[in-house]
């Protein structure tokens, strides 16, 4: 699992760099109890900060720190045997190095983020609400679990035989989904998409590709 990886890859950076800054004393046991406590204090910190859905995410997070904790300990055998002695040019670079990692790879996580995800997709047959009114393509915004979101994408009846795909969700600055549509096999039937996001940042501003600006049902059709 990509999370228990994560805390893994974590728990390993500060296993390494605890054992660097215990080299001079030669307290190598404190390595796997850092270790260890840092994957307590994670499990802490989702339970009562953050809590919920969101928080079992930071409980994931931990075993993985707890299982590089753990491996520190059938390693530190090994290591113990090691004499103390100062810091060596390698060490004092290890000690800058290693952070830089775990953050670098922090951010470039939280960068690739897309911050959405597709819940539901597909076409519905077309039928027309009377004779004098068609339907509308429109959105609508629901609360989903622990406060994310939902946007229901359903297009009129210029889009019969077309399918959707998200192009992008801007991460930066109000949010903005941009979706394309494209070719479909179902020539009778409308697609729809929902989408699920973390928040959205007002005003939100539904598109398409070719700049068409799909209206809310709060806007009124």
């Amino acid at each position: 699992m990509m999370i228990v990886s994560f805390g893994f890859f974590f728990g390993v950076i500060a296993f390494l760099f605890t054992i660097i800054l215990t080299k001079r004393s030669g307290r190598f046991y404190l390595a796997p109890i850092t270790t260890v406590l840092a994957a307590v204090l994670v499990t802490a910190y989702g339970m009562f900060i953050v809590g919920g859905f969101e928080g079992m995410a930071y409980g994931i997070l931990a075993v993985g720190i707890f299982l590089a904790g753990l491996g520190g300990v059938m390693v530190l055998p090994f290591i113990g045997k090691m004499k103390k002695k100062p810091l060596s040019i390698f060490d004092k670079v290890g000690l800058v190095l290693l952070p830089l990692i775990l953050f670098g790879t922090i951010s470039l996580n939280f960068y690739l983020d897309e911050g959405y995800w597709i819940i539901e997709e597909g076409a519905a047959p077309y039928k027309e609400k009377n004779a004098k009114e068609e339907l509308q393509s429109h959105y609508r915004i629901s609360t989903i679990s622990e406060g994310m979101k939902q946007v229901t994408l359903i297009f009129g009846k210029e889009y019969v035989g077309k399918d959707i795909e998200v192009e992008k969700v801007s991460k930066w600055g109000s949010t903005e989904i941009t979706v394309k549509m494209i070719e479909s096999e179902n020539k009778d039937e409308i697609p729809y998409i929902m989408i699920g996001l973390d928040e959205i940042k007002e005003p939100l501003k539904v598109q398409t590709t070719d700049g068409t600006v799909i209206p809310s049902v709060m806007d009124g059709l």
